[in-house]
């Protein structure tokens, strides 16, 4: 809640007028109690796991249409009620687990100096901070990836997650209700870390749960704009990892290839791309020499 009255007030102790962005801030909450504020990401993820996702169900549904050549695993194929069954699990988790959690964590928030008043941070701040957010994250959670594919941690947690051998958008927070809260870990410290606006923490957590979801997408589309970024993974990246399943030793970063790179558990991955490739270039030989067609083993091969 702001200490203001009226804009006018704000302006006084800023010294200088509202900006566009803070007056609509001021409007919106200046009256709502921090907590309430902090409550929006309950919203916003709900909004995010039912909404964001169904853009890949129609293209799922769609594939004869010219889809199918972007999906990674093209022999696998989910029917409407096998998908909508994912997404009912994901509430359910969302429901028991995800909500409540949100709902007791607040104190940890203010704790660490979420501020939610004026004045607002201008955009080089959100986009630094987010980045050192991204990198945190990435980072941290890599090693409790890594965790979760040791023999028990796997059978007794992440396994839920790799139900799904060629994810699809709504199982990217399909989970043991243990990993939720494990990986909720690193996805606090950044904040925790370099502590923001409530705008920049709700941004955080948004963008975080859509990367996740394009990751769990199960297409690679040429036209994203994530391919601009250095270093990003993505759904082809992230799609091998569910591919090989519980014996992966490869591809655990979330968000970034870096990691993995440097402590060499790509080397599976890179090596599966080198194959396809080599097998490609010689389908196409064939391909040319019968008829125009080839065949794309995606679904064929495991290379670790």
């Amino acid at each position: 809640m702001l200490p203001f009255d009226t804009i006018e007030e704000a302006a006084t102790f800023m010294g200088r007028n509202l900006t566009v962005a803070e007056t609509m801030w001021f409007k919106y909450s200046a009256k709502k109690s921090d907590y309430y504020l902090y409550c929006h990401n309950i919203l916003f993820l709900f909004l995010i796991f039912s909404v964001v996702p169904l853009p890949l169900v129609f293209v799922e549904m769609m594939r004869s249409l010219g889809f199918d050549k972007y999906k990674i695993q093209p022999k696998v194929s989910l029917s409407l009620p096998e998908m909508f069954k994912c997404y009912k699990d994901v509430m359910r988790m969302f429901v028991l687990v995800v909500g409540p959690l949100q709902l007791v964590s607040y104190p940890s928030i203010k704790i660490i100096g979420i501020r939610t008043g004026l004045p607002l941070p201008s955009l080089w701040e959100i986009v630094a901070q987010l980045t050192v957010y991204f990198m945190i994250e990435d980072y941290t959670n890599y090693w409790i990836h890594r965790f979760l594919h040791g023999k028990w941690g796997y059978e007794k947690i992440h396994r839920v997650h790799h139900e799904y051998t060629a994810p699809i958008g709504f199982a990217a927070p399909y989970a043991h209700w243990l990993e939720v809260l494990i990986l909720g870990i690193p996805s606090f410290l950044g904040p925790a870390i370099v502590p923001g606006h409530m705008i920049t923490f709700w941004l955080w957590i948004a963008l975080r749960q859509i990367e996740a979801i394009e990751t769990h997408s199960g297409y690679d589309f040429p036209w994203t704009p994530t391919r601009f970024i250095p270093f990003y993974g993505g759904a082809d990246y992230h799609d091998y990892h569910h591919y090989v399943g519980g014996q992966s030793q490869s591809n655990f970063a979330s968000v970034f290839t870096y990691c993995d790179y440097i402590y060499g558990t790509d080397k599976g991955y890179r090596y599966h791309k080198k194959v396809l490739r080599k097998l490609k270039e010689g389908s196409k030989v064939d391909g040319a020499q019968n008829g125009g067609s080839y065949y794309y083993p995606t679904q064929d091969l495991k290379s670790e």
